[in-house]
């Protein structure tokens, strides 16, 4: 299983969460609950890596994107 970070935000304009993977084109949506987003971005997030026939390997690296934006 690989493990994906996410950034997540509170919209007060629409009073949902919203979240997003970086690096991950399509990988965003949103929720009214914590809970909902983060089944909700397990669920885009599969969406995108069938979308990718499965090609994990050139995906953004979390700790490899950390160190390069220092």
């Amino acid at each position: 299983m690989k493990t994906f970070s996410a950034y997540v935000e509170w919209n007060p304009e629409t009073n949902l969460y919203v979240g997003i993977a970086p690096g991950i084109a399509g990988a965003h949506t949103q929720a009214a609950t914590l809970d909902e987003l983060r089944v909700n971005l397990k669920e885009v997030l599969e969406l995108c890596l069938e979308e990718r026939k499965g090609k994990v390997d050139d995906l953004p690296h979390p700790e490899r994107h950390h160190q390069d934006n220092n």
